[in-house]
Formats: C-alpha cells, structure tokens, sequence
C-alpha cells in the first residue's frame, strides 16, 4: 500500500496561485498513475488532474486546463499540482490519489487505489 501525503493548501485571494505537493511513500512510485482530486462543501469529489509513468498529462478541461499544472518528480516520489489564477469556486479539499490505470479509467475515482488525508484549499474573493 502507497501512503500519500498531501502538503500547501491554505488561505488565497482570488487571483492568487498555490502549489499543492503530495509524496509518496511505503511503495513502487513507478508505474504508477498519480492524480488530483478536490471535493468541495456538499459536492462530489471530482477529478482535477493526473501524470501518468511516461509524465502524460490529463485535465478536467471544466476545471482545471490552463490554469492548473500537475507535475512529478519521480526521484522525490513527489506529484505537484501548481494552481494559478485561483478562484472561490475552486475552494475545497484537495485529495491525491495513486492508480495504475490510464485512459478513461484514470478519470474517475476508481481508477484509484490509494488516497491521502487531504489538504484545504480556500479561495477568497
């Protein structure tokens, strides 16, 4: 089992950026699917982004592309998510989450197999 742990979530004006880490540990980080996923007050969680073992890219083009930019670092064991232009609709707990699954099955929740905790993001305006 891959333990995640999700680091710099916190407080932002609209307009500010944040850049989310998650590292991971207790496991073969490759061939691994990393992604991000963000849940916010009474909603689902929903998919942000994810980074496949050949560093493929993907996005929620509703959410997520062009303002967001997910990224690893395969020798740190590490999966970045650089968030820009951030909004108050993107207030929410951010979640990271480890697969080994790409394609459509990278898109949703249970294309995953392990989670972290979370990290709280909150966008003022």
């Amino acid at each position: 089992q891959v333990k995640l742990l999700e680091s710099g979530g916190g407080l932002v004006q609209a307009g500010g950026s944040l850049r989310l880490s998650c590292a991971a540990s207790g496991g073969t980080f490759s061939p691994y699917t990393m992604a991000w996923f963000r849940q916010a007050p009474g909603k689902e969680r929903d998919f942000v982004a994810a980074i496949n073992w050949s560093s493929a890219t993907t996005y929620n083009p509703g959410s997520a592309e062009g303002r967001f930019t997910i990224s690893r670092d395969s020798a740190k064991n590490t999966v970045y998510l650089q968030m820009t232009n951030l909004q108050p609709e993107d207030t929410a707990i951010y979640y990271c989450a480890v697969g080994r699954n790409w394609g459509p099955e990278a898109l949703g929740e249970n294309g995953y197999d392990d989670w972290g905790q979370g990290t709280q993001v909150t966008v003022s305006s």
